[in-house]
């Protein structure tokens, strides 16, 4: 096995330790199944390395009609229809937008100064723009009413008492998807897994939500475009720039000037990112060997996350 295609292998294997085991038993088969195949390990290797992540090629597989279910179908057809394959992966970002991720913003949001300007950059369709229309459900405590229920685990601190007020929404990205086209709608499900029904109709639910009252979102950079973005938020709303799961995409350069520049700007900053893309010290340790997400205000690390919201763990 070449160099580039045992690292192409190592991302896979880790992708079916850390993120699917347990969550979504077809995606680990998947991918320990990609990480075994020399066919589409030199396939993925000769594409940049943010093209070969497991959750874009099955993505898009999905999105082709391909099989996900059969590790060898999935090997077969990857294989005889690579030209499509690798065109789209090409083109498309894993663009997940998992209105669950709420749950886990919300407890900081809620305690803000109300009411809000929410500006999310790496917004995709928008459907993390809308905290304060979604219910939420933390054990036997309920928020909102509606559709979608967002359930999330809450260890450590007090569930919130209340939704955020928002007064501006707004999401920047580099190519925003529109809750209106079908064509848009049909990627953000192929990024939900397999087994995931709940998700799916989590999907559908929100983004009726954004259909009735459609957010601002414009296309651009996340630092030469953000500043320009924010002055349109309206004074006497606190301002909150937040993100989750979407500086990973991003060069470390690029991480860098964009941390500076959110800490310049007149608000709040709230991430919701893997531990080692802003560089936190001295983080506590998680709560099992899954992936988690750290959830920051002003870069204060406060709590762990898990990636769709499912889970929010309080540091001590």
């Amino acid at each position: 096995m070449a160099g580039s295609d045992a690292t192409v292998a190592a991302g896979y294997v880790e992708f079916a330790d850390r993120e699917a085991r347990g969550v979504s038993p077809a995606y680990e088969r998947l991918a320990r199944a990609v990480a075994r195949d020399d066919r589409l390990l030199a396939l993925l290797g000769a594409l940049p390395a943010a093209k070969r992540q497991p959750n874009l090629l099955f993505g898009v597989v999905r999105l082709l009609g391909g099989p996900v279910e059969d590790p060898a179908a999935f090997g077969e057809f990857t294989a005889a229809h690579w030209p499509a394959v690798a065109a789209e992966l090409r083109t498309r970002a894993t663009q997940t937008n998992e209105a669950g991720r709420c749950a886990a913003l919300l407890p900081v949001l809620a305690a803000l100064p109300q009411p809000l300007a929410l500006l999310e950059v790496g917004a995709s369709a928008g459907l993390c723009l809308y905290p304060d229309r979604y219910a939420y459900r933390y054990g036997d405590h309920r928020i909102g009413a509606g559709e979608p229920v967002l359930d999330c685990a809450l260890t450590g601190a007090p569930p919130p008492t209340r939704r955020p007020e928002v007064a501006w929404r707004a999401g920047l990205d580099l190519n925003p998807l529109d809750v209106t086209d079908p064509a848009d709608i049909a990627w953000l499900d192929a990024l939900v897994w397999p087994e995931h029904t709940h998700r799916r109709a989590r999907l559908r639910a929100a983004a009726a939500v954004a259909v009735a009252d459609p957010p601002l979102l414009v296309r651009g950079d996340l630092v030469a475009d953000l500043p320009a973005l924010a002055a349109r938020a309206p004074a006497g709303a606190t301002l909150v720039v937040f993100h989750t799961s979407v500086l990973y995409q991003v060069p470390v350069p690029r991480r860098a000037a964009f941390a500076d520049l959110v800490r310049a700007l007149p608000g709040r900053w709230l991430a919701n990112e893997a531990p080692d893309v802003l560089g936190h010290d001295a983080l506590p340790a998680p709560p099992d060997d899954a992936l988690h997400n750290v959830l920051t205000l002003d870069g204060t690390p406060l709590a762990w996350t898990r990636s769709h919201g499912q889970a929010v763990t309080w540091f001590a």
